[in-house]
């Protein structure tokens, strides 16, 4: 019956209980009395050792995972890194918007036919701007060389078709030389360079080039 027992604690402690790592090899378990007891206590350090040796590399990996993690989370070394970052995105940010600078406008602003080349227009240089937009209706201004708008043309037509030119040409008259202009409300039609102030009707503005 003691025999029995002492087997089954053995068993008992080598499943649930986890040897401590530092005293790997000193095991002390009651012995049972009997002649029996001497082969059994053997067999059960053999098991007992495997069991440590297991448990004791386990533990060396884990212990190995908690550094690497720790090495890698570390504060100093992770703010460097967050830091080196930052600096690297602002620094590209900085290095795009000098290449693309800021947008140039027309001054004065011209519209003309179509002979008259599209572009910045200056005092000096009189191109016509292709870069209009609409303050009224918030549209981009449409241009179609060599043609001119039908006199049926109308806001509501403009309101419903704009800007798509398979729509557009059922009132587009061609007509070489001139360059027909329209946004979502207005439509004119140029022959000549013209400056746009004197338009007072047209709300369009240069929208940067």
């Amino acid at each position: 019956m003691a025999k029995d027992l002492d087997e089954l604690l053995d068993e008992v402690e080598s499943k649930f209980c986890r040897p401590d790592p530092l005293r790997l090899g000193m095991v002390e378990r009651p012995r049972g009395g009997g002649g029996g007891g001497g082969i059994l206590s053997n067999d059960q350090n053999r098991v007992e050792a495997k069991e440590n040796l297991r448990s004791t590399e386990t533990f060396k990996k884990e212990h190995d995972l908690d550094s690497l993690i720790n090495e890698i989370f570390e504060e100093p070394n992770f703010d460097k890194k967050c830091f080196k970052l930052k600096s690297k995105s602002s620094g590209n940010t900085s290095v795009r918007a000098s290449i693309q600078g800021p947008g140039k406008s027309c001054s004065p602003v011209y519209l003309g036919g179509s002979a008259v080349p599209c572009g910045i227009g200056t005092n000096t240089s009189q191109r016509a701007c292709d870069h209009l937009r609409c303050i009224a209706c918030d549209f981009w201004v449409v241009s179609y060389d060599d043609y001119g708008w039908d006199k049926s043309c109308d806001y509501l037509f403009l309101r419903n078709n704009m800007p798509e030119f398979h729509k557009l040409k059922t009132k587009l008259v061609k007509k070489k030389g001139t360059r027909a202009y329209a946004c979502q409300c207005s439509w004119r039609t140029i022959e000549e360079l013209t400056d746009l102030q004197t338009d007072h009707h047209l709300r369009w503005v240069c929208g940067k080039h």
